[in-house]
């Protein structure tokens, strides 16, 4: 080899060699400086869309959720997978539709313990995992095998300054924060007494403008802020501790708010939910997506962000790619709808049935369809003899509002308001958003929506089909026998709050 050759070859080798080293070097730095994300999970009991300042809600505060509004992403169009507490809370857990769960699809149900849940998945990769208040249920996790652990993580029943001191130095968290605000009852003239503006509530459309129904909703308002106010104080000792940025903060409510024709029906008062995520520095604040999501996406969404394989079961869709962009309003076309259900809330039909009020809804930007499997059954519970004890109407909460429209129901202004929460339904309901925001005029029958019923109808049962719907693929009727696992105390209830 020529002397030129050879000092090439060794120059060439040199800064092979160079660019090697700094190569591993720099991969070596990126694996030493990533740090996966905390995540600190708040949910209210009963708190629906629109009832956050950030929604144009000008009578409720809600501060903290308005922070984060300004500091992350507003969803505009978020729902829950059912409108009742125990198939909506194992629906976030599991990242699945709530009608794949078996029992688990209704209230005062069970979960399987085979079944993968998201935070014991982040445990088993080296999270600090726990919870504080209302996480699954109510039911009896027991039933479905849990003995000696929970879904949500250890309770930590002091909260989450009980949790954070527990915590390894070095282990990222998932924490749940929950509440049983607002759910009822509510202390009776808690809201007019806090100094909220009784006379700015906005009635929904659906309700009667009487005295009784805005001190009611100004009693909920209360209980939504005193939530608001604890999710305050989570926030500040992230803050305090220097982990603020690196937490991934979602804040929202687990269906409507416990009022007729909101909490366990499929009007947008039911189903829709406030949701805001914040996750510092990873993404563009003071965002509002109209994207269309389901709480089922954030199971996937936290593991995702924790670099956690994605059971093959999760039917949600990661908001990653939503939260990451830095786009406005849509980013995702296919996100165009969303679909949601429900099965048994309470067993509020004629004794001694167990049967549910099966219904499955799909919403679009512009139109509401809703299915009811069997509309020969009252959609809120018969008026009286029903299983529950609680028996008048009993997938309705028990409070001043629904006292109101029962005790007025053949006074002629009021019978109306009376009907739309109580009366039997149709077996399809078909409603255009933006000329009837509340959902009160059905346009199922006609003409001129004909070509939109069939689109919708078809779009729901295949989406129905995909996610292995019991009620459309066959086996629907086992949601009709599963037992209600409440305790005697609950069964036995007979007082209206």
């Amino acid at each position: 080899m020529k002397p030129t050759q050879k000092s090439l070859l060794i120059t060439g080798i040199i800064i092979l060699t160079f660019c090697f080293f700094n190569l591993s070097c720099s991969k070596k730095v990126k694996k030493e400086t990533y740090k996966k994300p905390n995540i600190l999970f708040c949910i209210a009991d009963d708190w629906g869309w629109p009832h956050a300042g950030t929604y144009g809600d000008t009578v409720v505060k809600t501060p903290t959720f308005d922070r984060l509004a300004s500091e992350g992403i507003v969803f505009e169009h978020a729902f829950v997978s059912s409108p009742s507490c125990t198939p909506s809370r194992n629906a976030i857990l599991t990242g699945q539709f709530h009608w794949r769960l078996k029992e688990g699809a209704n209230l005062w149900s069970t979960l399987d313990v085979n079944t993968p849940v998201y935070p014991l998945l982040l445990e088993d990769n080296g999270y600090h995992v726990g919870h504080w208040r209302k996480s699954f249920g109510p039911g009896d996790l027991k039933a479905g095998g849990y003995v000696n652990t929970h879904p949500a993580g250890k309770d930590y029943k002091n909260g989450f300054k009980e949790f954070l001191d527990a915590k390894p130095k070095d282990k990222p968290f998932c924490f749940w924060l929950g509440a049983s605000d607002p759910h009822r009852g509510y202390e009776k003239g808690s809201g007019a007494a806090s100094g909220i503006d009784i006379n700015a509530i906005q009635i929904p459309k659906f309700y009667p403008d009487v005295a009784e129904i805005r001190n009611d909703i100004a009693d909920y308002y209360f209980e939504v802020q005193r939530f608001d106010s604890d999710c305050n104080k989570a926030i500040k000792m992230l803050e305090e501790n220097g982990e603020l940025d690196n937490t991934i903060i979602v804040m929202t409510g687990d269906h409507g708010m416990p009022f007729p024709r909101c909490k366990s029906n499929l009007y947008d008062m039911g189903v829709r939910v406030p949701l805001v995520v914040r996750w510092g520095k990873n993404i563009k604040p003071n965002r509002r997506i109209n994207d269309f999501v389901s709480l089922t996406d954030l199971a996937p969404t936290f593991l995702e962000a924790a670099g956690v394989e994605i059971p093959s079961q999760i039917t949600g869709q990661s908001l990653l790619p939503l939260i990451k962009s830095k786009k406005e309003k849509i980013i995702d076309k296919k996100r165009d709808y969303m679909v949601f259900g429900k099965e048994r809330h309470v067993p509020a039909q004629l004794t001694p049935s167990m049967a549910g009020y099966p219904s499955r809804g799909i919403r679009t930007k512009d139109y509401l369809y809703i299915r009811n499997f069997n509309p020969n059954l009252w959609p809120v519970g018969v008026p009286e003899n029903s299983t529950h004890p609680m028996n008048s109407f009993a997938d309705s909460d028990n409070g001043p509002t629904k006292s109101f429209l029962i005790n007025n129901k053949d006074h002629p202004d009021y019978k109306i308001y009376y009907n739309l929460s109580f009366d039997k339904r149709p077996e399809e309901e078909l409603y255009e958003i933006h000329k009837d925001p509340y959902q009160l005029n059905n346009l199922i029958n006609n003409p001129d929506y004909e070509n939109t019923r069939t689109y919708l109808s078809n779009k729901l049962l295949t989406s129905l089909k995909d996610t292995k719907d019991p009620r459309i693929i066959g086996g629907g009727e086992k949601f009709d026998s599963y037992p209600y696992r409440a305790p005697n105390w609950i069964k036995n209830l007979n007082k209206i709050r």
